[in-house]
């Protein structure tokens, strides 16, 4: 049976910013979701010397599809190399190498792939490469992006959480956080929602959110579910105000009964500072709290609801012994 062909992609580009710390972006996968627009998530599998495993859900052609990817760092040369497994049809094998080397005063970046296409069939060979082809440019103008961002990045990036002990089963906590189709009979902040699940646990929602002040943003947005344990979710569409926004429920058991936590992450648009999109706040520490509010009073009104409703559902004789 004849070899497979590889097949490779090269795509570059120019960064104003030093070599370390475009470097240090694409080393630090935990970033990947917010600062690339394919990645939905990203969770840790292992580490071993300068390699780690992770697994990504990355968004090709508007569909999620995930893989395992072994990472090799090298912070002496700025390089990282990746080995794919697990890579779904009709990719046989993927590979490639992100290489940063000094440019002028800047940085020039150099993403390499390296595959081989199931049956070297045509078609898909030629889906694989426009799909490469279209990954990598927006993963590349994303990064420059970033990194030119310099040292406004930390202060234009926002992490938070809220958490509330619930009564429950934690079944039900997660079956309240899941049908995201109910939200707008549930959740008094959500308008409307259209939900396309056609990959189990893979959710596509097109949401009218209104904010404390009226007004209402249109959001899609990718989850991703984990039964009775976790949701993670990223905007593809978040309000202008918001270059990126992903986040995660998480339920977790306690001794007697549940915590859930919601955890958002978010990478505000410099026009936050001083453009149309922040006259509202004058500056950015004033648009990290009004995002922060909003996040704190969408975060405790879902989770609320949530603890109402599965602490409805907990049978009577659940909170004491019966007389």
């Amino acid at each position: 049976m004849a070899e497979l062909m590889i097949r490779t992609a090269r795509h570059t580009i120019r960064v104003a910013a030093q070599p370390k710390r475009v470097y240090q972006l694409i080393a630090d996968v935990n970033r990947w979701p917010q600062i690339f627009d394919p990645t939905v998530s990203v969770e840790h599998l292992g580490y071993a010397g300068s390699g780690e495993r992770v697994r990504v859900w990355e968004l090709v052609g508007g569909d999620v599809h995930s893989y395992v990817s072994h990472r090799e760092l090298n912070p002496v040369r700025t390089q990282v190399r990746f080995r794919q497994e697990g890579t779904p049809d009709p990719v046989a094998s993927m590979g490639g190498l992100w290489l940063v080397l000094p440019k002028g005063n800047g940085a020039l970046v150099t993403l390499d792939h390296y595959y081989r296409v199931v049956d070297d069939n045509p078609a898909d060979a030629e889906w694989l490469a426009a799909a490469i082809d279209r990954n990598s440019r927006a993963m590349l103008a994303a990064l420059r992006e970033t990194a030119e961002l310099d040292t406004e990045l930390d202060a234009l990036w926002l992490s938070c959480e809220d958490s509330v002990d619930i009564d429950g089963d934690a079944r039900d906590v997660y079956d309240f956080l899941a049908r995201a189709e109910d939200y707008p009979q549930r959740l008094a902040h959500v308008d409307r929602v259209l939900l396309a699940e056609e990959v189990f646990g893979i959710q596509h929602l097109e949401t009218d959110i209104r904010t404390p002040d009226g007004a209402v943003h249109s959001t899609a947005t990718v989850r991703v579910c984990f039964p009775e344990t976790h949701i993670v979710y990223k905007q593809t569409r978040p309000p202008a105000i918001m270059r990126a926004h992903t986040g995660v429920f998480v339920v977790r058991g306690l001794p007697t009964g549940v915590r859930v936590t919601a955890q958002h992450t978010v990478l505000l648009r410099r026009e936050a500072m001083t453009g149309p999109l922040g006259a509202e706040f004058g500056a950015t520490q004033d648009a990290r709290v009004a995002v922060r509010e909003v996040l704190r009073a969408f975060s405790l009104g879902t989770l609320g609801r949530a603890k109402a409703f599965a602490e409805a559902r907990r049978p009577v004789w659940a909170s004491g012994p019966q007389r």
